[in-house]
């Protein structure tokens, strides 16, 4: 026979087994009043049958009933559902036959026969509690696997962005080593003049053919190396002015100067000037 009192909250689930029904009624009277909700059969066969059907934290069984003792029930329902805290109800006699149960850990405590009242509700409360305390510490480690798998997966993810941002730097080193060489190596002079009038970038050919002797000229004011014509093209801009603009320096044969413009943002404006014979 099952029968299924409801008390209040269902968040705690308490089975009560006995075949007895005045039994089953004397405890339903003591612990109604916790707040339970309490499921009551009158053997181990429906005792399953309702753990089957129904969430249960805690169980209280007789021990001698007849079919199966509540050893056995407690048993079954512990390798049914492990997580269920299991107590069992029985008489000084059956000491013997429920110590071993305990010791295998299929019954959580025992109480005996006759109960006393407060003992008897201190003692669910305690099981409720160890009950809960085990589903908190279910899913807690739940919680955590689930963020290592997502920090796992944001490591990796985070390991492929700097694996991909650091190939990108080295071809972008690369390139620009390329560039510095191209650059070093052409046989027109350039310059590289920013806007606030100071030379940036110089090669090798402009070296040779505008520096004085142990110097350099990254760091001057182009209006120090070059005509004022030409340098004042470097700050204006070109315009609507012919795209190349021929001068001469002491004792060197006629040049041409043609210009290009760069605007990247302030870190890259400025003028590129390239000098060639004329």
């Amino acid at each position: 026979m099952l029968v299924l009192v409801m008390m209040g909250s269902v968040q705690r689930n308490l089975l009560l087994v006995d075949d007895e029904e005045n039994i089953l009624s004397a405890l339903t009277r003591v612990l109604r009043r916790d707040g339970y909700t309490i499921l009551r059969a009158t053997g181990g066969a429906a005792g399953l049958e309702l753990l089957a059907n129904h969430p249960v934290g805690v169980i209280i069984s007789d021990q001698r009933m007849p079919e199966m003792t509540g050893v056995e029930f407690l048993s079954h329902a512990k390798a049914l559902y492990p997580d269920t805290v299991r107590i069992v109800l029985s008489g000084y006699t059956d000491l013997n036959s429920v110590a071993d149960s305990v010791n295998r850990g299929a019954i959580f405590k025992f109480l005996t026969k006759p109960w006393e009242d407060e003992q008897l509700s201190a003692q669910v409360r305690e099981a409720f509690q160890y009950y809960e305390m085990k589903q908190e510490n279910v899913r807690l480690t739940a919680q955590l696997q689930t963020v290592n798998e997502a920090l796992a997966v944001l490591n990796q993810t985070l390991e492929k962005r700097v694996e991909e941002q650091t190939r990108s730097l080295r071809l972008n080193v690369h390139a620009l080593r390329i560039s510095q060489a191209v650059l070093e190596d052409m046989p027109l002079a350039v310059l590289g003049v920013g806007d606030d009038g100071v030379i940036a970038v110089a090669n090798q050919a402009a070296h040779e053919l505008l520096a004085a002797p142990g110097t350099g000229l990254v760091g001057q004011a182009v209006a120090t190396v070059l005509p004022d014509a030409v340098a004042q093209r470097c700050l204006t801009g070109i315009g609507g002015a012919p795209a190349a603009l021929e001068f001469s320096l002491a004792g060197q044969p006629p040049l041409l100067a043609s210009f290009a413009r760069l605007d990247k943002g302030n870190s890259a404006a400025g003028t590129v000037v390239v000098l060639r014979p004329r």
